[in-house]
């Protein structure tokens, strides 16, 4: 230390203040329309998001995955253009323009430079509301998810996830079938069809414009209303929703047998809440960053660091518009399957022993600290304003749950994890049932069920 170092004082560090989500302008169109922007200086690539309300059990039983057919092609042509000329004007202008389905309902993203966000307004509403669905490009379509099918089959995560909500949820519920649909259901999909969903869910009544970007000499509202004012349509029946109920034979175990594999597919989950959960949603998000949530976490700790069964195993709370699920997933090496979920079975059940305030703290300053980064750019700020918005919330609810971090403690987190976590698993296994399934047995977890991949 230099001499006029030690004649400095050093400054004291304090502890940053609790961050606050972007501040949201919220207006709305006559035609139900909402909008709602965030102004980001510096930020001259604007991202819009549209979210229409369309859970998927609108969807026809014998034609599940519509909904994603009708996304992927609602940017394939419009009535004033062929699919060639669109993408040409999306590519002339440098708009990216996409959109996708979730359980709650439709998103439209587009991203374009500040200077042509009118010309891209004007293609994202022709895109929505006169889309062609030409019956090339819907073959296209359809073939492509036919082979993602196929694709989902032969790997063992993706076969795993699609055998866990068939075996975790009740078979009447739509959750317990692929979003995106079946071979059987999308394979007759047509251009009719496609065009009947069309207008009868994708509809302004109800659904939310989210626009984030540098917006000094914008007025985004008029903008919107250029573009999607005179959009209009029958309002769909409201549909009170509901939590999917899980399966009377859940707490099971379901090995699907994947002869020769040097890897096991681990897929583990219970009951979970949603983001509306009594105490608040921010002692969830702590838990699954406790639990298994980073290389430090509980799991990880032990399968990956103490015995290296394992690259990653993830735990987290995921909710949905109702209810939840807590899932554990992961791979290990196919020679350590029956020692490493017993391993894994054991710690997820001891966490309800409950938690240290150090790993708490950890998680409490991992989900706090790394909120500005996570919210830094405009297309994660009008991502979560959109996702939201699907579950009836708005960002204000972001920066509750931040705040809300600081009264997370360890008993929180105990009496958190000891509500939903019971210890009554559904397990579904991908790997060498002929090496393995008797071991797991032998854990004394209960049955097991083999069943071909």
């Amino acid at each position: 230390m230099t001499q006029l170092e030690s004649a400095v004082d050093r400054p004291e560090v304090s502890a940053p203040e609790p961050w606050s989500f972007p501040e949201a302008h919220r207006a709305g169109l006559a035609n139900g329309l909402g909008v709602v922007s965030y102004d980001i200086p510096g930020q001259y690539v604007i991202s819009v998001r549209l979210a229409v309300p369309m859970p998927l059990d609108r969807e026809p039983r014998e034609q599940e995955g519509i909904a994603t057919i009708m996304a992927r092609t609602l940017d394939e042509g419009t009535a004033r253009h062929t699919a060639e000329e669109f993408a040409e004007l999306l590519e002339r202008k440098g708009i990216a323009l996409g959109a996708g389905v979730s359980e709650s309902g439709l998103i439209v993203d587009l991203d374009v430079a500040k200077g042509h966000l009118r010309e891209a307004l004007d293609l994202l509403s022709q895109a929505v509301r006169e889309p062609a669905f030409p019956a090339n490009e819907v073959s296209r379509h359809v073939k492509t998810r036919l082979a993602e099918i196929d694709q989902e089959r032969a790997q063992p995560g993706q076969r795993a996830a699609l055998e866990f909500i068939s075996t975790y949820f009740d078979a009447a519920e739509r959750a317990s079938r692929p979003s995106a649909g079946t071979r059987s259901t999308v394979s007759t999909i047509t251009p009719q069809d496609l065009a009947a969903f069309h207008i009868a869910n994708v509809l302004p009544t109800g659904a939310t414009v989210a626009v984030a970007g540098d917006l000094s000499d914008l007025d985004v509202v008029a903008e919107v209303e250029r573009a999607l004012g005179s959009w209009s349509g029958a309002a769909a029946e409201v549909v009170e929703p509901r939590e999917a109920a899980r399966a009377a034979d859940a707490a099971r175990i379901v090995f699907l047998d994947r002869p020769d594999s040097v890897q096991t597919e681990f897929y583990i989950g219970c009951p979970g809440p949603d983001r509306r959960v009594e105490g608040g949603w921010a002692a969830y998000q702590v838990l699954g960053f406790a639990v298994g949530g980073s290389p430090n976490a509980r799991v990880d700790a032990v399968l990956r660091e103490d015995k290296g069964f394992t690259y990653g195993i993830r735990s987290g709370f995921r909710p949905r518009r109702l209810g939840g699920v807590f899932l554990t997933s992961g791979s290990v090496r196919a020679d350590s399957t029956v020692e490493a979920l017993r391993l894994l079975l054991e710690i997820l059940d001891k966490a309800r022993e409950g938690f240290t305030e150090e790993e708490t703290q950890a998680g409490v300053d991992f989900i706090g600290k790394t909120a500005p980064g996570r919210y830094a750019t405009a297309d994660t700020v009008a991502d979560e304003a959109a996702g939201l918005s699907l579950e009836d919330l708005t960002t204000e609810f972001t920066t509750a749950n931040l705040h809300g971090l600081a009264d997370v403690n360890a008993e929180a987190l105990a009496e958190a994890y000891g509500r939903y976590v019971t210890g009554e698993w559904t397990v579904v296994i991908v790997g060498d049932a002929s090496l393995y399934a008797e071991g797991v047995r032998g854990l004394g977890r209960g049955e097991v069920a083999i069943l071909p991949t």
